[in-house]
This record gives structure tokens, C-alpha cells and sequence, in this order.
């Protein structure tokens, strides 16, 4: 093989890593900047959160601080079908963090905060619950599903967890048309629900 042809495959092959890896650091740089504005607390050991497809009620909590009144009461926490923080505004769609309290207990009394846009009907802006978060080794789910095509609210939404009025974690995600991530929008097999 001449040397000129080598140095053009030398050069082929380092432009493609150079590619690969400018490709891999806007990706790791848009999944940080996505997440850079979560806060948690040191009490916290464990915290994931993402997007989830509303899993079976077996029951309803009384939740005054809510605008439909209730929050739904589940069995089993629902699979995350995606860890990313852009939820599609779907019926049936959910979204929410999986925490553990570092150490051994969990933590009762636990006050979630989700802050969102205007809804249509009502004009509320933040709704208020509460719940436990168990230990890191045995987290919990808390989240918030679309049920009703007024609670669609697009843009921001944060949901942030307080003891007491202590801070224990907040997390953002960004509610958006459906067509904008239609994968996800239909990953629950909700896509006739499309608003």
C-alpha cells in the first residue's frame, strides 16, 4: 500500500473518531444541561427519574391540595420507558422521580410540590401531596399522570420533595406537543389519546 493512500485512511479514521466523539460529548452535554438544574439533598441516596406509563389504580388518597382532589394509590412502581426528562403531553403518560432516604429508614410526611404552566380551566399552578420515600435500598415512586386533557399544561413543570420545609430533592421535566416525540408518545400504546 503507498504511503499516500495510507495517510488518507489515517486521516478517514481519525476524522470519524473525532466525529463520534463530538457527537457523544453534545449528547452527554444536552442529557447534563437537561438534568444541571436537579437539586439533592445528601439525605437523598438514591433518585432516578423519568417517564412512565400510568400503571392500574387500586384506590385514590384523599390530596386537598390537588386540583382533582385525589392522587392515585398503585401496587407496583411502574417502569420508567424513558429516563429523559421531555414528556409528550399524552393521556395516560407519567412522569416522576424514583427516590430513596440514604441509611436504612424511609421518610413519612414526605410534602411533593409540582409546580407547572396555567391549566386551562382552573389557572392553578402548583398542586401539593403528600408521601413517603423509602430507604435507598427499597426507593419509591412519585409521579404525575395526565388524566385529564386540562391537566396537558405545556413547558415546565418541576416537582420538588420537603420535610418540614426542608428541601429534599427538585427535579424538572418539559411537557410537549406529542408530535414532537412521537416514539414516546405511543410507547404506551396511548397514541388514539394524541392531544
Amino acid at each position: 500500500m503507498s504511503k499516500p493512500l495510507q495517510s488518507v485512511k489515517l486521516v478517514r479514521m481519525i476524522l470519524r473518531s473525532l466525529i463520534l466523539t463530538c457527537a457523544l460529548a453534545i449528547g452527554w452535554g444536552a442529557t447534563v444541561l437537561a438534568q444541571s438544574t436537579d437539586r439533592i439533598s445528601e439525605a437523598i441516596g438514591f433518585l432516578e427519574a423519568g417517564v412512565i406509563c400510568a400503571p392500574p389504580s387500586i384506590g385514590t388518597r384523599e390530596a386537598p391540595d390537588t386540583v382533582a382532589g385525589t392522587t392515585h394509590v398503585i401496587e407496583d412502581a411502574p417502569p420508567f420507558v424513558s429516563t429523559g426528562r421531555v414528556v409528550p403531553a399524552v393521556l395516560g403518560i407519567g412522569f416522576g422521580v424514583r427516590s430513596g432516604m440514604a441509611g436504612l429508614l424511609g421518610q413519612d410526611g414526605v410534602v411533593m410540590t409540582v409546580s407547572h404552566p396555567p391549566f386551562a380551566q382552573s389557572g392553578a399552578t402548583r398542586q401539593s401531596f403528600e408521601t413517603y420515600i423509602g430507604p435507598q435500598d427499597s426507593p419509591g415512586v412519585t409521579f404525575y399522570q395526565f388524566d385529564y386533557p386540562y391537566e396537558m399544561a405545556l413547558g415546565e413543570w418541576v416537582m420538588s420533595a420537603s420535610v418540614e420545609g426542608v428541601p429534599l430533592y427538585e427535579v424538572t421535566f418539559t411537557v410537549v406537543p406529542p408530535a414532537a416525540l412521537p416514539q414516546l408518545a405511543e410507547v404506551c400504546g396511548y397514541q388514539d389519546l394524541l392531544s
